[in-house]
């Protein structure tokens, strides 16, 4: 899995999957496109007016957590005018806790 984001066309994309088929792209809405497979199988989501919507929650940071070992990493998002990003990675106080 892999989420990309390119400040110049305010897209991110996750990929679930390296496209090795041929895919159908569903608009789901106005900022949000799905990679679809013939087999149904998802390929990857496309988020249009990407920084509104990965800003919106979290501080402005992808968070990613396995609730299962109680961790937890953040990405803080660059800004429109920086390229850049820091990664940081924090343990999360034990799931279910």
């Amino acid at each position: 899995m892999k989420l990309t984001y390119d400040p110049r066309y305010n897209l991110a994309y996750l990929r679930l999957h390296e496209k090795t088929a041929q895919v159908d792209t569903i608009r789901v809405s106005d900022e949000l496109n799905v990679d679809v497979a013939p087999d149904g199988t998802v390929y990857g989501i496309e988020l249009l007016n990407a920084n509104e919507q990965l800003r919106a929650e979290d501080d402005g940071k992808f968070v990613v957590v396995n609730e299962a070992a109680g961790q937890r990493s953040e990405i803080a998002l660059a800004g429109r005018d920086s390229a850049a990003a820091v990664v940081r990675e924090k343990p999360d106080k034990p799931y279910g806790a």
